[in-house]
């Protein structure tokens, strides 16, 4: 499970005593704790994709960070965040890529019978479904809507 290597991998950092990398899982541990709690109230357990669900959160989060102190002028803080950032992205699965995602994308287009934008949703729906944790909501829906436009 991705929980137990980030347990794994942030005793490790404790052990080898490089706090910034424990200092950042401890931060996301924590976040996926909060998580888990949510999710037994409604009777639900932690799975892998809750997990990620918090990991790419905590990656907007550094994302925006990084932005907002560049617009600052604080350097020293954005790069503090951009080294957090590579440290969150190495829990992340690869993305597809431009093609791979087109691919898979008309593939889904295919299966559930579109034609026009009228069926955006159900595209949609069965897109978010199957390639969630590969690529952004923002890009599929990029993606099927240059799809959908073009055929």
């Amino acid at each position: 499970m991705l929980y137990e290597r980030i347990t794994k991998d942030y005793m490790s950092a404790m052990k080898n005593k490089d706090s910034f990398r424990a200092e950042v899982l401890s931060t996301l541990r924590s976040a996926i704790k909060y998580r888990e709690i949510e999710l037994r109230e409604k009777g639900k357990e932690l799975d892998d994709q809750e997990v990620l669900d918090v990991i790419k959160k905590e990656i907007k989060k550094r994302k925006e960070a990084i932005e907002m102190y560049k617009q600052g002028r604080r350097e020293d803080l954005a790069e503090k965040e951009e080294k957090e950032l590579a440290i969150l992205q190495e829990y992340v699965p690869q993305g597809l890529s431009e093609e791979e995602l087109k691919e898979r994308i008309k593939s889904i287009i295919e299966r559930v019978g579109a034609r026009t934008m009228k069926d955006m949703g159900k595209v949609m729906k069965e897109a978010m479904a199957e390639l969630r944790g590969f690529a952004e909501g923002e890009e599929i829906r990029r993606v099927v809507e240059e799809l959908l436009k073009g055929e």
